[in-house]
């Protein structure tokens, strides 16, 4: 089963050729091996590249260990290149070879070759494109399956693909399981045997019970505020452990650099201004986060917030949390503060949008809630509410737009409306 992922091919392809050094980035399993490996290389060879003008090494397999090092890399696709015709070098997964920025740098000397890299850790590929390359490293994110894209490839009815995809979530090899114990096992065996081992290889952890208990705690917590110390406060009081503030933002670090999690800062939107507190966190992939969780935290309004925040990323867009500010008196006179919350701020360029996520709005209560937020907000810029179901897109009397779960998905410029 080939998944088309024709968003980030089409990344790829303005790319090409620009004299930077590509970064293909995400987190492990997500596809960028295949995206680049199969996909790409079959556009490379389709527009007249020959298959002995693509360099592709793998330095996550052991058949490529050697060139691991730096100067043996270097060597090997430098003695590759036999003629003045342009060649596409494919390195996959970068962080396993030491040095790779001074490897990079030299191979971008070379004027007949595209260079292009896959990594699975942002702390070793991020900062690295700002300073290391020196303007010359151009990052393209790549991310579990969106739900656009499974649907494509899913052999059934969309209640039950979407069933699936809140449960199992994206990564490709999921999709293409056949049986639900099959997916929910390999869930759970990657996570602990590849992500967190991951984390805890890399950075030295000395304590892996309690990073595993982090992860449970985020997990159980997606989309709602948290700290630091409020996570340590629950160590302390739930699982009689000591794990400090200085240590629990580390380590929440870490899952962010693995892109595991991904964290929307507040912002408050009358100030103007990114308030520090009470971020949120939310999964990269929903499948693994409900795998650590043994799939008994179940709860749709959550799960469909996640999936809409992942969305609005795979998509480009900058995304926070918005916070507003009201101030008044009460029946008394005194003066009272009150602080309403917007799901998401969603930034691209000049344009901006506010969104709500309901999963179930159908009483006028829960609709006088979730328009309070967006009444409260000073500009003109579209307001929009996402809710459950299938629901077409229409605009209220105040000229809010109501969208269904499906239509925001299944449609690419669905904020357009």
């Amino acid at each position: 089963m080939e998944i088309e992922r024709n968003a980030y091919l089409r990344q790829l392809i303005l790319r090409k050729n620009n004299g930077m050094i590509k970064v293909i980035t995400g987190i492990r399993r997500c596809g960028k091996s295949f995206l680049l490996f199969n996909i790409f290389k079959k556009h490379l060879m389709e527009n007249g590249v020959s298959e002995d003008h693509i360099i592709e090494i793998a330095l996550d397999g052991i058949e490529n260990e050697e060139l691991r090092n730096p100067k043996t890399c270097y060597r090997y696709v430098k003695t590759a290149l036999k003629d003045k015709e342009s060649y596409y070098l494919l390195l996959d997964e970068i962080q396993f070879m030491p040095r790779f920025e001074e490897v990079l740098n030299s191979l971008l000397r070379i004027s007949n070759l595209d260079i292009y890299v896959t990594g699975s850790n942002s702390r070793f590929l991020s900062s690295d494109i700002a300073t290391e390359f020196r303007g010359r490293g151009d990052e393209i994110r790549v991310y579990p399956l969106s739900f656009a894209e499974f649907y494509s490839v899913y052999h059934g009815e969309y209640e039950d693909a979407w069933n699936d995809y809140m449960i199992y979530g994206g990564l490709p090899q999921v999709a293409g399981f056949q049986t639900e114990r099959q997916k929910a096992e390999y869930l759970k065996n990657i996570f602990i045997n590849v992500y967190l081992k991951d984390v805890v290889e890399r950075n030295d952890i000395q304590n892996p019970d309690g990073l595993s208990t982090l992860v449970d705690i985020l997990a159980s917590a997606i989309g709602a505020p948290t700290n630091p110390t409020r996570i340590s406060n629950t160590f302390a009081s739930e699982c009689r452990m000591s794990y400090t503030n200085k240590t629990i933002s580390k380590h929440i670090d870490y899952l962010e650099e693995a892109f595991l999690i991904s964290k929307s800062n507040r912002y408050d939107i009358k100030g103007r201004k990114y308030i520090g507190a009470g971020l949120k966190y939310y999964f990269t992939d929903l499948g693994l986060r409900n795998a650590r969780l043994n799939f008994r935290q179940q709860e749709p309004p959550h799960i469909m917030e996640n999936i809409v925040y992942n969305e609005l990323l795979i998509r480009g867009y900058n995304v926070d949390t918005g916070i507003i500010d009201l101030y008044g008196k009460n029946k008394e006179g005194k003066r009272v503060h009150k602080q309403l919350e917007v799901d998401f701020v969603v930034n691209q360029g000049s344009q901006r949008y506010y969104i709500q996520v309901a999963y179930d709005m159908t009483s006028k209560e829960k609709q006088a809630q979730e328009f309070y937020s967006l009444q409260s907000i000073p500009d003109s810029f579209k307001k929009i509410v996402i809710v459950g179901g299938a629901a077409k897109p229409w605009r209220n009397e105040e000229g809010f737009v109501i969208m269904g779960i499906r239509y925001f998905l299944l449609n690419p410029d669905s904020l357009e409306f």
